[in-house]
């Protein structure tokens, strides 16, 4: 006669699968990605002003903005593809992985990421110079863009954001180290 518990599955199977990190854990994890990316885009514009003998903001700002989404990109790109993990989502236990293999994202995966991961911004933000919208109204539409993005990930069957699913990408909950 068999016994019970040869016939039940294995718990380990059911852990293999955790579910989909919460919305509200990984806009915590972005909230602290923007307090670290702080730090890397004053140096970044740091070294950029004393290279370029940067004397005014305006000299060479759009220069400096491309500089900027450069060190960004190169920084996520680096930390996506050798891990899957920035320092934020160490500590919020997340990693970004391929959808299909469920391994670290290659650099052309994780460069899409990022680039899509500008619509968080760019849309809304667009419409300032194109509108001729006042400031506060910008900011508002903005906020207003942000909430909907993030909500989309509630519609998602898989909880992903948008810009994961263009990048072939998915956030699940990392293990403990």
């Amino acid at each position: 006669m068999a016994s019970p518990a040869r016939d039940t599955p294995p718990i380990a199977d059911a852990a293999a699968e955790p579910g989909p990190p919460t919305i509200r854990r990984r806009l915590a994890a972005l909230v602290y990605e923007s307090v670290l990316l702080f730090g890397v885009v004053f140096i970044a514009g740091y070294l950029f002003g004393t290279l370029t003998q940067q004397r005014s903001g305006l000299t060479h700002h759009n220069l400096l903005t491309i500089w900027l989404a450069l060190v960004m990109g190169a920084y996520f790109v680096w930390c996506w593809t050798r891990g899957g993990q920035t320092l934020p989502m160490k500590t919020w236990r997340l990693k970004l992985v391929a959808a299909g293999t469920g391994r670290p994202p290659n650099a052309a995966r994780a460069c899409a990421r990022y680039l899509a991961a500008w619509l968080w911004f760019v849309p809304p933000l667009a419409l300032h110079p194109l509108l001729r919208l006042s400031v506060p109204a910008t900011l508002a539409i903005t906020a207003a863009w942000f909430v909907l993005w993030a909500a989309c990930a509630r519609l998602d069957p898989a909880r992903q954001f948008p810009h994961d699913r263009l990048a072939g990408t998915r956030i699940v909950t990392a293990d403990r180290a």
